[in-house]
């Protein structure tokens, strides 16, 4: 039976340390953990990010594909937390968690969240900068690209 997900859409910061030690906190099952921490970074003058989403249709659609991940790969456990709303430089924006008995299967898995969260995930992102300027960010053909390994 796949494990099922923990997954998060919040406001607030998380603690990428906590929610590491939780997801294998007492658990003999776990010989390998992956993660990604996504960090708002500062380039061109960026002083937030803004992320949108439509309450409850993005739970879902994270759901499924943590789900997906589940069934995909022998995971023990696996946790996706995202955030939404004015996120500053230096904060974190999102956090993927694999545990899996191997390594390649809690690598893969976080690899394969992160490419899907990076192109797929309903948010909105718009960036603010300094000089007052805003605009929308576009998705990048190089994301595209390593999300359809997936596919195959």
């Amino acid at each position: 039976m796949p494990a099922m997900p923990t997954v998060r859409i919040q406001e607030a910061p998380f603690d990428a340390g906590a929610e590491t030690a939780a997801l294998h906190a007492d658990r003999v099952d776990v010989g390998g953990l992956a993660s990604f921490l996504g960090i708002c970074r500062a380039d061109q003058g960026l002083v937030a990010m803004v992320l949108e989403h439509y309450p409850g249709m993005t739970e879902r659609a994270l759901e499924r594909i943590a789900l997906l991940a589940c069934e995909r790969w022998p995971l023990t456990g696996c946790t996706v937390i995202h955030r939404h709303g004015r996120i500053r430089p230096g904060e974190p924006i999102v956090l993927v968690l694999t545990a899996s008995a191997h390594r390649a299967a809690a690598l893969e898995a976080c690899a394969f969240l992160i490419d899907w969260l990076k192109t797929k995930a309903p948010f909105w992102k718009r960036e603010e900068f300094a000089s007052g300027e805003s605009r929308w960010v576009e998705a990048k053909a190089e994301d595209d690209a390593a999300a359809a390994r997936w596919a195959r």
